[in-house]
């Protein structure tokens, strides 16, 4: 970090909006992050307490509830502090590290879990009598461990190329939480070279994770279409449709605001919320209403809880 910065505090603009809305907004997100660390956390406790669960499948969605979780802790509490109080869109300089690597090190682990589960799909549904050996235990392990590695790495370029500038001038952060290019704004320096290495870092992780989900999708998908029953094929594309979902609602909106010239910062702002407060949302929805499995260890945990209630 640089020693030349003398901001001590950031303030965060937060999102654009009327003032008459803050009780509104600050309400609905609320509700929003209550249901979003409920829903994960039930994901988790779900495939816990089920052991025909404990699948390569529900593994990885398992991590993908604890980053969602986490991913959404880290960003909204401070977003909510935003619409209490002028107070409460300070944020210390040191916080504001904090906040920008934790986030891009979830946000980036996310990243690469979604390809890991979209190659997990792929051998599920290309080589179904094989898929349980090729998905071992260790194999999986060893996924799931070099995403967390991936995103810590990645996020560390990101939090290093960030703040070894100087920040000297206005603290105004034209966000609701730090990150990196509202932040760059504000350096004394020329910034033109780290926003160049930011944009091609991002690029090639975001670009490269998303054309292999893709590539992964179109062999799923031939794969399919080679299943003779008609129930063997709605089977095979109803178990990639959830992850279909959420992967477009996450790479969407990130590669808009990473990946163009130029940033407009209500814009930013406004599409950062999809992938920073509705998609860790999205996720336990989508994989609770649309997986049966899932429902039934619910229904009979909700069965159980009744039951010594009585």
């Amino acid at each position: 970090m640089s020693n030349l910065s003398l901001v001590t505090t950031f303030i965060l603009v937060g999102i654009p909006h009327a003032p008459a809305l803050d009780t509104t907004l600050f309400e609905i997100f609320l509700v929003i992050y209550a249901l979003t660390v409920v829903g994960n956390l039930l994901i988790l406790l779900v495939i816990r307490v089920d052991s025909h669960l404990h699948t390569p499948m529900y593994f990885f969605l398992a991590n993908l509830s604890f980053i969602d979780m986490w991913l959404s802790t880290v960003t909204v509490p401070k977003m909510l502090m935003t619409f209490v109080s002028p107070r409460g869109r300070a944020i210390s300089f040191h916080s504001c590290v904090a906040q920008l690597y934790s986030f891009h090190f979830l946000g980036s682990s996310e990243c690469f879990l979604y390809t890991v589960m979209s190659y997990d799909r792929y051998l599920a549904v290309s080589y179904p009598l094989r898929y349980t050996s090729m998905m071992s235990r260790k194999t999986r392990t060893l996924l799931a461990t070099s995403t967390w590695l991936s995103g810590s790495l990645h996020s560390a370029v990101q939090t290093i190329l960030t703040f070894r500038l100087p920040y000297c001038g206005p603290n105004q952060i034209q966000h609701y939480f730090c990150d990196a290019p509202p932040i760059l704004k504000l350096a004394c320096a020329d910034t033109s070279a780290n926003e160049m290495v930011i944009f091609v870092n991002i690029g090639v992780v975001s670009s490269g994770c998303f054309f292999l989900i893709v590539l992964s999708y179109v062999s799923i998908v031939c794969s399919i279409l080679k299943i003779r029953t008609s129930e063997g094929r709605h089977r095979a594309f109803q178990t990639c449709t959830s992850h279909c979902i959420v992967v477009l609602c996450f790479f969407g909106p990130g590669l808009f605001i990473y990946l163009r010239p130029g940033s407009k910062d209500a814009v930013d702002g406004v599409v950062a919320v999809f992938y920073t407060v509705l998609t860790p949302l999205l996720n336990p929805v989508v994989y609770t209403l649309r997986n049966n499995e899932v429902k039934r260890v619910l229904f009979k945990l909700k069965g159980k809880t009744l039951s010594q209630s009585k």
